[in-house]
C-alpha cells in the first residue's frame, strides 16, 4: 500500500508538471523566430527536466552535476509559475476580445509584433521577481510574540522559545545558511528551541556529504534542541534523516510528549505525511498526553497546521506549526489561507495559542515572493 501510494503521488505530480510546461511551451514557441525554433525546444527540454534529473542522480551519485541541474530546475519552477500566470492572464483578455471585440486596430493589424513585445515584456517582469525572491530569501527576519497562558509552572515566570520550521537543508540551503540561523537562534539567548518539521529537504545524502547540520551543534540553549518530523523527512526517507538530526543534538519527539524540568510539558506529532509514505497511523493526540499533568502548561508542536480543534480540546496552551511557507510564492498565499485555518501568523482560539510560520528556508524554487524567510521568538508567561 505504501508503494502504491508514492506511485499514485509522484505520477499525479509529474503529470501535473508536464502538462504545465507543455502549455508554457506550446505558446513560447510562437514568438520564437523560425531559424532558432530547434534550439529552443532542445534548451526547453533541458531545462524542464534539469530538477527530476538532478534528483535522481543525486539519489545514486551526488555530484557538482547534479547540484547545478537541481539549481537551473529549482528556478525554473519559479519562472515556471509565473509564466503560467502570465499566459492565463493573457489567454482570458484574449477570450474576452474574442466576445466582446475590444482590441484596437493597431494592435489586430501587428498581432505578431505586439506578440513579440508582450512575451519580452513578460520575461523581463518574471525575471526582475524571481531575482528579487531570491534575494529575499538570504535576509530572514525575528518575529517576536509575548504570550500568556493561565497555568502556573513550578519555579519558572516564563520561558524564552525559538521556533525555527522548514529549514529544508540539502542541495539549495547548505551550511552557510544553516550557519547563519544558528547564530540567530544563539543571539536570542533561548530557553528552549523547537524545530518543527522539514529541518532536512529530501535526500539526506548532500546533508551528510557537506555536513549541512553541524551548526546544530553549536546551538545553544537551556532545555536544548527538540525537533519533529516533517513531510519531507518522509519523502527523503524518515528513518536517516531522524538519526542525522539526533546525531546533531535534536531530540526528536515522535507522537510522544516529555515533562521539562518538572514546569512545563512538550509534546511532538508525527507528521501526517505518515501513512502516505511509511504506510503507518500517528497517535491520536489525547493518546500521546495520556500521562501528562494538564494543570502544568502544555506545548505541541505539529508540523502541518490541520484541526487545530483538536489542540483546543485537549487543552494545549501553544501549539506551533510550519508547513505552509504562506505560499512562499505569491499570490499562493491567498491559496493558503483558504485551506488552513490558520495559513501563517498567531491567532488564538479558546485558551489555546497557535502560531504557524512559514519557515526558514523554502522548498523548490530558492525564491520568496509572498514573505520573508522568519525565526519566531515567543516569550511565554505563566500565571504566577
Amino acid at each position: 500500500m505504501k508503494l502504491i501510494n508514492q506511485i499514485i503521488f509522484f505520477s499525479i505530480v509529474l503529470i501535473v508538471y508536464g502538462l504545465i510546461n507543455f502549455y508554457i511551451g506550446k505558446r513560447a514557441i510562437l514568438v520564437v523566430p523560425y531559424e532558432y525554433k530547434t534550439h529552443f525546444y532542445f534548451i526547453f527540454l533541458f531545462i524542464v527536466i534539469s530538477y527530476i534529473a538532478g534528483r535522481i542522480l543525486e539519489h545514486y551519485f551526488s555530484s557538482f552535476l547534479s547540484t547545478a541541474l537541481i539549481w537551473i530546475g529549482s528556478f525554473w519552477m519559479a519562472f515556471m509559475f509565473y509564466f503560467l500566470l502570465s499566459i492565463i492572464l493573457i489567454d482570458f483578455f484574449r477570450l474576452l476580445n474574442f466576445v466582446f471585440n475590444f482590441h484596437p486596430d493597431f494592435i489586430k493589424s501587428n498581432m505578431d509584433a505586439v506578440s513579440k513585445i508582450t512575451a519580452l515584456i513578460i520575461l523581463t517582469i518574471v525575471s526582475i521577481l524571481v531575482i528579487a525572491g531570491h534575494v529575499n530569501t538570504y535576509f530572514p527576519r525575528v518575529k517576536t510574540y509575548n504570550l500568556s497562558v493561565d497555568k502556573k509552572a513550578n519555579t519558572i515566570e516564563s520561558l524564552n522559545i525559538v521556533l525555527v520550521t522548514d529549514i529544508h537543508l540539502g542541495i539549495i540551503v547548505g551550511p552557510a545558511y544553516m550557519k547563519k540561523i544558528a547564530g540567530i537562534i544563539n543571539d536570542l539567548k533561548p530557553d528552549i528551541v523547537l524545530l518543527a518539521g522539514d529541518v532536512i529537504d529530501e535526500d539526506i545524502n548532500p546533508v551528510i556529504k557537506n555536513n549541512h547540520g553541524e551548526s546544530l551543534k553549536n546551538i545553544e540553549a537551556r532545555y536544548g534542541v527538540f525537533g519533529i518530523t516533517g513531510n519531507h523527512e518522509y519523502i527523503g526517507g524518515v528513518e536517516p534523516a531522524v538519526k542525522y538530526l539526533v546525531e546533531h543534538n535534536v531530540l526528536m519527539l515522535r507522537d510522544t510528549s516529555i515533562l521539562i524540568d518538572n514546569n512545563f510539558y512538550l509534546a511532538g506529532r508525527e507528521d501526517r505525511a505518515i501513512g502516505q509514505f511509511a504506510g503507518k497511523r500517528r497517535k491520536p493526540l489525547n493518546e500521546i498526553l495520556t500521562n501528562v499533568n494538564k494543570s502544568l502548561p502544555i506545548i505541541l508542536m505539529d508540523h502541518q497546521p490541520f484541526g487545530l480543534y483538536d489542540a483546543v480540546e485537549n487543552k494545549i496552551d501553544l501549539q506551533v506549526s510550519g508547513h505552509t511557507h504562506n505560499g512562499q510564492l505569491w499570490p499562493l498565499n491567498y491559496i493558503v489561507d483558504k485551506v488552513y485555518e490558520l495559513g501563517w501568523g498567531y491567532k488564538k482560539t479558546g485558551e489555546t495559542h497557535f502560531y504557524v510560520s512559514c519557515g526558514a528556508g523554502g522548498w523548490g524554487p530558492p525564491i520568496r515572493t509572498g514573505s520573508r524567510p522568519e525565526i519566531v521568538n515567543i516569550t511565554l508567561k505563566f500565571k504566577q
